[in-house]
């Protein structure tokens, strides 16, 4: 999470999506851990595309970067470090996405810090709910920040705490936070991983032999060869040294309240999470809002790449052809420059473009996975249409998107948020479609393999299409959210 509130640029395709924060990635016991780490980061780039870096430990020296920009930019023979200079035989690597705020180099992660005890890194995929209360707080004390990261909150809690252990330093410091996280951190002997009571953030445990990985997604595992063991449970604390592997529970239990937008958009579709296979889940998602919401059409579209398996889904349950009447160039990076509203709003076909041969005199139906700002959806349907497109109908793998993430996900304020101010009849006039529907919420629930969402035990993190927060919103509902911080910019 980033506290100051200035605007992140990007393209209107990006701006128009919801973004996952950040992945994570550590490993301990092997002399290639800092390779390992970088090829992990690779699996994990869509997590987090704004910045990167490594730290490994040898036991007496830390190595590190971090630099702005893609894994392949930072780490291999041609890129800005290569991997063979972070020596050691455990290390911990950082994807990142900023949500609001400057892409600087001090908040790239992992943050590292030198303590009593002796280093210490680590890096952090959610938000903390009351991170701007405890920086006020530790600001009073005398604390002194240097980034505007969240994470850097638990670095000082940490100095802080007199605690004779460091895994009992970091329990006192996560016990003094409220939010969502996965964090995994490095010590000069033991790697740590662990998850918030909650669960909202993925977090799993793999092995090579050996070697013990943690990591956000399964894919992670697969690049390197290592297999999956298990997920880190909610509220568990994982430490590996040279002496195994040791499991703790230091906090208090919650409902179990897994982000349920990881198997929508977020994760990887080859991906298994919370024991689900996220392509079968969106296949399955798809399907059932094929039942919902079926209409007469002559094929089924997805809107690259997200949509592809839920369209899969959906096509296979209605019996209707599924064709990729939209081509997307993978080619095009999220920073583009786009001087003018003009080229700004030629965006979308930077990244898309029709398949005229699937579109023309056909009635059509498009299937992504959410509409955020409707600003892409609008323009997709503009260019189907021009491509000769009989009628296009638009169906949402998931339900409306309401309210905003304050766990971990980049998401506009709700004012901006299209289904929060529109009817879905309104909705459907403005993004020029004949129809829109979108997943119901127990159709969700039913996707994923629930007969309903249980109002009184829900089962999932869902708060962007329920307002249902499972965590206090500490700064939020403190009036503390939108104070400014007075850092110094970075020019760039």
């Amino acid at each position: 999470m980033t506290l100051s509130t200035s605007p992140l640029s990007t393209s209107p395709y990006d701006d128009d999506h919801l973004h996952e924060e950040c992945g994570v990635f550590g490993i301990f016991g092997t002399p290639d851990a800092g390779a390992h780490t970088a090829l992990g980061l690779h699996a994990l780039q869509h997590r987090g595309q704004e910045a990167t870096g490594i730290v490994a430990t040898d036991g007496e020296h830390f190595n590190a970067h971090r630099g702005l920009g893609h894994v392949g930019e930072n780490f291999g023979a041609d890129a800005q470090v290569n991997v063979a200079r972070l020596k050691g035989f455990a290390a911990i690597g950082h994807n990142r996405y900023a949500t609001t705020g400057e892409t600087a180099i001090r908040n790239v992660q992992p943050l590292f810090a030198d303590f009593e005890f002796g280093g210490f890194a680590l890096c952090h995929n959610g938000n903390l709910t009351n991170a701007l209360l405890m920086r006020q707080q530790l600001v009073r004390q005398g604390c002194i920040f240097q980034s505007t990261t969240d994470t850097e909150i638990i670095v000082h809690l940490i100095a802080r705490s007199r605690r004779r252990t460091v895994v009992d330093r970091l329990i006192e410091a996560m016990n003094q936070v409220d939010g969502a996280y996965a964090l995994v951190c490095l010590s000069s002997s033991a790697l740590i991983g662990l998850r918030d009571p909650n669960g909202v953030r993925p977090l799993i445990l793999g092995r090579l032999g050996d070697t013990y990985i943690m990591t956000s997604e399964s894919c992670a595992l697969d690049i390197i060869g290592a297999d999956f063991v298990r997920d880190v449970e909610p509220g568990e604390l994982l430490v590996i040294d040279a002496e195994g592997l040791k499991s703790y529970f230091p906090f208090r239990p919650a409902q179990r309240r897994f982000c349920i937008f990881e198997y929508i958009y977020f994760a990887r579709p080859d991906s298994l999470v919370e024991g689900i296979s996220v392509y079968a889940a969106r296949k399955a998602i798809g399907a059932e809002l094929a039942k919902e919401s079926g209409v007469d059409a002559d094929v089924v579209v997805p809107v690259p790449d997200s949509g592809v398996p839920a369209a899969v889904g959906y096509a296979s349950a209605a019996g209707i052809p599924f064709e990729l009447g939209i081509i997307r160039n993978h080619y095009v990076g999220r920073t583009f420059i786009q001087p003018t509203d003009q080229v700004r709003h030629l965006g979308v076909k930077l990244k898309h473009n029709a398949n005229r041969a699937q579109l023309t005199g056909k009635r059509v139906i498009l299937v992504d996975d959410s509409i955020v700002r409707g600003t892409t959806s609008t323009k997709i349907v503009e260019m189907v249409r021009q491509a000769g497109a009989r009628e296009v109908h638009m169906r949402i793998a998931s339900p409306p998107t309401t309210h905003s993430c304050f766990y971990g996900v980049d998401t506009p304020e709700r004012e901006k948020l299209l289904a929060a101010r529109m009817s879905v009849d309104e909705m459907a006039k403005v993004i020029g479609v004949d129809s829109l529907a979108f997943i119901s919420i127990d159709g969700l629930y039913r996707a994923m393999g629930e007969p309903r969402r249980e109002p009184e035990a829900v089962q999932y993190c869902d708060a962007c299409f329920t307002g249902d927060y499972p965590i206090a919103l500490t700064d939020r509902d403190g009036g503390t959210a939108a104070r400014q911080l007075s850092l110094l910019a970075e020019a760039s």
